[in-house]
């Protein structure tokens, strides 16, 4: 009878542990009497399970730091890994918002512009030339086997293959101010096609104002925003209107602006100076330029023609204070006006003088 009512206990408690989802006792009841074996392969389970659950765990720790052991093992290589790794998720990035926004300026409205963001405009400016630079090094890695020699090259010449998305911050520095050198070279033979063209304003009312202006930087003096704006109406019509510059002259305006000098020159120099009024815009819109990042303050001179290296954020903020005072004053009749702005505003400029004749001091 006693031995009855110990296995229905057993029973009714196994049936119990079922329905609740209980986990099983690993060691029976005293007051049962279970033998020594079960007990035994009890506790075999639980270690074996704690065994495994360390070998798994440790492995997984292992993967973890994995790429510190790769790294440790294999530096140079893990170096290109990271910089191509990080380099196409940021193009991904930015490829994807290239695209949002091409799709923003494409439906009808008046000011197209007027909704994006400075960044947002900065990147449609940017991003069509980083594209045309990678498109060769993506298109040829798809070959077979053609990575293994496409991305080392791309990795020691970066300037020539790679975008500023696979960039440290030392080479986007030099870069870009190896960039803006060769864009002011052209300055000196763009401020000759300008003072070329006086003499046909002889008879123009704004003919000594013009005349003493571009004295002014041909001595090395810059000249006030006023005086510069008292002459706008100069570039509203023949000599100085996009449609009237002379092939030489268009062709150093193009250089300036860091734009090829194939075809539709023209469109693309009224596009550009659109581009340049709608980011100033931008500025205006987000506070001015006092609440602009400083990363965003030298990237703002970089595009405009002003090498930022070496300069205070005053100077910087004071010079694109003067920049954007011309741009508000600009229209779609007179945009040739803030095409030549890198001249007029930056071409004596110490730090730009310092860039170009630095080599020859």
């Amino acid at each position: 009878m006693t031995q009855f009512l110990v296995n229905l206990c057993r029973t009714r408690t196994s049936t119990l542990c079922t329905l609740l989802k209980l986990p099983k006792m690993s060691t029976p009841l005293r007051h049962f009497h279970a033998s020594p074996s079960l007990h035994r392969k009890s506790l075999y389970k639980t270690e074996s399970k704690k065994i495994r659950f360390y070998v798994v765990h440790r492995y997984l720790e292992y993967l973890k730091n994995y790429d510190k052991v790769l790294e440790r093992s294999f530096p140079g290589a893990m170096r290109v890994y990271r910089v191509f790794t990080v380099g196409i998720k940021e193009f991904a990035q930015d490829l994807r918002d290239y695209f949002r926004i091409v799709r923003m300026l494409n439906t009808p409205q008046r000011d197209r512009f007027k909704n994006l963001t400075r960044r947002e405009i900065e990147l449609y400016h940017q991003m069509p030339k980083d594209m045309l630079k990678l498109a060769p090094v993506l298109i040829l890695s798809t070959l077979p086997l053609a990575n293994y020699v496409i991305f080392p090259i791309a990795y020691f010449f970066p300037r020539t293959f790679l975008s500023r998305h696979f960039w440290n911050l030392q080479q986007k520095s030099e870069f870009n101010v190896s960039d803006l050198k060769d864009r002011l070279l052209h300055n000196r033979p763009l401020f000759r096609c300008v003072q070329a063209q006086l003499d046909k304003l002889e008879r123009h009312k704004r003919y000594a104002e013009w005349a003493s202006l571009l004295g002014m930087i041909g001595s090395g003096v810059q000249p006030h925003v006023e005086q510069i704006l008292r002459c706008k109406e100069l570039f509203m019509c023949e000599p100085y209107h996009l449609i009237y510059l002379k092939r030489r002259h268009v062709r150093h305006l193009l250089k300036v602006h860091d734009l090829h000098t194939g075809w539709f020159r023209r469109t693309r120099l009224s596009e550009r100076a659109v581009i340049l009024k709608a980011m100033d815009n931008a500025i205006l819109r987000e506070g001015g330029v006092h609440n602009m990042p400083a990363e965003a303050l030298r990237n703002a001179c970089l595009i405009r023609g002003l090498n930022p290296a070496n300069m205070r954020s005053e100077d910087m903020i004071s010079w694109l204070n003067n920049w954007i005072a011309i741009s508000s004053a600009v229209d779609k009749e007179n945009l040739s006006l803030l095409l030549h702005c890198p001249i007029l505003l930056a071409y004596n400029e110490p730090s730009n003088w310092s860039l170009i004749y630095k080599d020859k001091s």
